[in-house]
């Protein structure tokens, strides 16, 4: 009965949580949709019951094990994955293509499609290529056309329309080509140093137990270079990261929800004005005070589940775009339904964070006496509480400790959770400072010979009851959340584009035999470009370090930071190092312990390497020791001299072992070229006339790469962009609450001054100067926190340098100072139509 008026109140007031409980439930839903998928395909995403992949050909001992598995009924399907130069002679385009020699059978579960579609079944019958279809774009090619790869030809017979398993952004980065795997020799790309990953899938007989089938796997190839994986691990794996995209868009949907709840506060501080008569007639018909405070607490919590209601079914609605929005990040085809643990838990959330910020101005009902029925008192002096009420006190801390159980619940981990909530908590804390400190100035300086509007606009802001600290905390908090995640975003692309100019070289030729590398220097010195770097490239591994071999050292187990032993850290110790060898340092790196080489030419000595500061810490190294490198099968040992720092982002060769000179100067080797080739056209000139010479080079244009590290990252931040969006609009409902918090006040004074002459233009202007301050600090505040937010996020979680960006900062702030007037005077209108009689009759 009581809602019929203040309906619209109450509609804030519900808006208020429904969003965040909408972006909740959106993120949640969406999770459980893809890890259901991942669930149901999780076969046909690693195409076989179990699989063993190599970065090395397969040794002697892992083909002998293959031969026995096969004589027990597993079937087997080979895929050999590397990446080279596809070339179209009819157009003479060429392009780096990731290269997929794929065995008959391939895959055993799933189903790879194809247009037309019969091209996919018929890949085997003859030297055919199914491909992506952004590669006939880029080649100019059409099916039908023939393509060279390295010595061989193959027939372009149709695209690729999906692949089990595989992003649709991958073909961005390098388009697939798949071929029939006895055409692979043919080919000669595979030669000394080459890099390729080498895969069997396997289908068991039935009632066969492929946990156990993997374990036995496991056991018979231990110690080669070679990962056995199960469906389960495949499932294991991608609902991980699903998990770890759900967290952290689920921290931003969180603070939405919070947000929610300051305007949940508001809602119902402006409700609990305007009730203030209804209480003290309730107080005289002989309620006590707790029992009204009961009966509106029941009226919020029913009111929060009806916004809790409609941000789950408006959640549904967003559930269903999320898939679109972020299908090419999916590994799978994900299936939209319902989840109603979801939506259950949605429903839980809003209705508790409703009610936990709603009950702290319900408290103050308890204030209001029966007399108030017959005596006119300030309506906020007459809910003015003692701060160390003991019930608000209790409500205050439930507030806390509910935003830290609900960090800790969407963090992941709880380290995460209460760096979170320490982070939510200084940023209230900030904006909150900032409220109060601008009552202050707005009380201390203002001056009499200031203009009567401005006086008077500034002086509402410490009126009893104002709302300063609501608005500065909603305005600076949406100020806050979008403008952090731009300056974040543009830090990235900023950095990446420094990194590009940096390298100067924008052509790279990998693969470069030792007996080439003076006819590409010559091609491209002939065409009249320039060199930039010429890096030697010598594979090996880690064959021992102090006299304990890799083997002994993987046995080892280690103390960690909790005091617990487990065993030491393998991949450094099994992982094929691709190192080079100079006596000079490079701009990407710089010494952190130790020092550089020594200018010493005695033979004598051990010669010196220089280790990356992670990897030495995998391996537990310390400057002096002594580690033995298998340099395809030439022990060599070296002694440790420095630890180095690397700025992997930047477009160069960067490396974990740097030799002197003298360690390997003579040991078999590759080439990295590098070039200075500017222009589309003069790239795929050079391109076409190196890979015609050298079929096995294979190049890279890094500005294609950086155009395509930057649209990967714009469809990435595009999720993240809507979630800010959504606290964006979750900020109207809130500041429309705060106002009308204010209403009666603002109502009373507009009388006032009406009754003194003031005019209706007058009375605008002052409510256009207090709105305009209340805008400007809090957009000033959420854009100094936005700067603080940005340098902490780039510099602890990116790793890449702050590059702030001031004008989109600026127009921002701006356009929140814009909204907040316009809320204003639109929530205003209400002064300029009363007149004072009925304005005061009301009063």
């Amino acid at each position: 009965r009581e809602s019929r008026t203040a309906r619209r109140r109450l509609l804030l007031y519900m808006s208020s949580i429904s969003l965040g409980v909408a972006a909740l439930v959106a993120i949640d839903s969406f999770a459980a949709n893809v890890t259901d998928s991942v669930r149901d395909q999780s076969r046909a995403l690693l195409g076989g019951d179990a699989s063993l992949t190599s970065g090395d050909r397969y040794t002697p001992r892992v083909l002998h094990v293959l031969d026995s598995v096969r004589g027990r009924g597993v079937a087997e399907a080979q895929s050999t994955n590397f990446a080279s130069m596809a070339v179209v002679p009819r157009s003479s385009g060429t392009r780096l293509v990731q290269v997929r020699a794929v065995s008959t059978g391939y895959p055993f579960y799933g189903r790879i499609t194809s247009d037309p579609e019969a091209a996919w079944p018929a890949l085997q019958s003859g030297p055919n290529a199914v491909v992506d279809a952004a590669l006939l774009i880029s080649l100019d090619a059409r099916v039908g056309d023939t393509l060279t790869l390295g010595l061989a030809k193959f027939v372009i017979s149709g695209t690729l329309r999906s692949v089990p398993g595989e992003v649709g952004i991958s073909a961005t980065i390098g388009p697939r080509m798949y071929i029939p795997d006895r055409y692979l020799d043919r080919t000669k790309l595979l030669v000394f140093g080459s890099r390729a990953d080498y895969e069997t899938l396997f289908r068991l007989p039935n009632g066969t137990d492929p946990t156990r089938f993997a374990a036995e796997l496991r056991r018979a190839v231990t110690g080669e270079r070679a990962r056995v994986r199960t469906v389960k691990d495949t499932e294991v794996n991608l609902t991980q990261a699903i998990d770890q995209l759900r967290d952290f868009l689920g921290v931003v949907g969180l603070v939405a929800l919070l947000l929610g709840g300051i305007g949940v506060a508001s809602g119902v501080h402006a409700f609990v004005m305007r009730k203030i008569d209804t209480v003290a007639v309730l107080r005289c018909l002989g309620a006590t005070s707790w029992q009204v405070l009961a009966i509106y607490v029941a009226q919020a919590a029913v009111m929060g589940f009806v916004g809790a209601a409609l941000g789950g079914a408006l959640g549904i609605v967003f559930q269903l775009l999320l898939p679109l929005a972020l299908k090419d990040f999916l590994p799978v085809d994900v299936t939209v339904h319902l989840a109603p643990a979801s939506v259950g838990l949605g429903l839980i959330v809003g209705v508790w964070v409703s009610l936990v910020f709603a009950l702290r101005p319900l408290v103050a009902i308890r204030r209001v006496s029966p007399l108030q029925a017959l005596r006119r008192e300030a309506d906020a002096i007459v809910l003015r509480l003692n701060r160390l009420d003991p019930l608000r006190v209790g409500v205050s801390l439930g507030i806390v400790a509910s935003v830290v159980l609900l960090a800790l619940s969407r963090a992941g981990n709880v380290r995460r959770g209460i760096g979170f909530s320490v982070a939510i908590m200084l940023a209230v804390g900030a904006l909150f400072g900032s409220a109060v400190l601008l009552s202050w100035l707005a009380r201390h300086l203002v001056r009499p010979r200031w203009p009567f509007v401005l006086r008077q606009g500034i002086a509402s802001l410490y009126r009893p009851g104002n709302q300063t600290r609501a608005v500065v905390l909603s305005l600076g908090f949406g100020v806050f959340l979008m403008s952090t995640l731009y300056q974040v975003h543009h830090s990235l692309l900023k950095t990446l584009d420094v990194k590009l100019t940096q390298a100067r070289a924008n052509l790279v030729f990998f693969d470069v035999q030792q007996d080439q590398d003076g006819g590409v220097d010559s091609i491209v010195h002939a065409n009249g470009f320039a060199i930039v770097q010429q890096v030697p490239l010598v594979a090996m591994r880690v064959a021992a370090i102090n006299g304990r071999t890799a083997t002994q050292l993987m046995a080892d187990t280690v103390a960690t930071a909790s005091g617990r032993r487990e065993r030491r850290s393998a991949w450094p110790l099994r992982r094929e190092y691709r190192s080079t060898y100079r006596d000079d340092q490079t701009p990407s790196e710089r010494i952190v312990a130790g020092k550089w080489f020594s200018p010493t030419t005695d033979t004598t000595t051990l010669p010196e390497v220089s280790i990356e500061a992670g990897v030495a810490r995998e391996l537990r190294l310390r400057i002096g020791d002594t580690v033995t490198w298998n340099v395809q099968g030439v022990q060599l040992p070296t002694r440790v001299t420095s630890f180095r720092e690397v700025n992997w982002a930047r477009f160069e060769p960067n490396f974990f072992a740097v030799f002197q000179s003298r360690a390997l100067e003579h040991a078999p080797k590759q080439f990295v070229i590098l070039a200075q080739v500017p222009g589309a056209s003069a790239v795929a000139r050079l391109q076409s006339g190196v890979v015609r010479k050298f079929p096995n080079v294979s190049s890279i244009d890094l500005s294609l790469v950086q155009h395509t590290i930057m649209d990967v990252l714009g469809k990435v931040t595009m999720a993240i962009r809507f979630m800010a969006l959504v606290s964006l609009a979750l900020g109207i409902p809130v500041l429309f609450s705060a106002v009308a918090a204010t209403r009666r006040e603002r109502l009373r004074e507009g009388v006032l001054l009406k009754t003194l002459g003031a005019t209706r233009r007058q009375i605008g202007r002052i409510m256009l100067a207090e709105y305009a301050v209340l805008g400007t600090l809090g957009s000033v505040a959420g854009v100094g926190l936005s700067f603080g937010g940005s340098w902490a996020l780039t510099h602890w979680i990116f790793h890449v340098a702050f590059a702030p960006s001031v004008i989109p900062a600026v127009l921002v702030a701006l356009a929140m100072i814009l909204l907040a007037v316009t809320i204003g005077l639109a929530t205003g209108r209400e002064v300029f139509r009363q007149t004072p009689m009925v304005a005061l009759r009301e009063a």
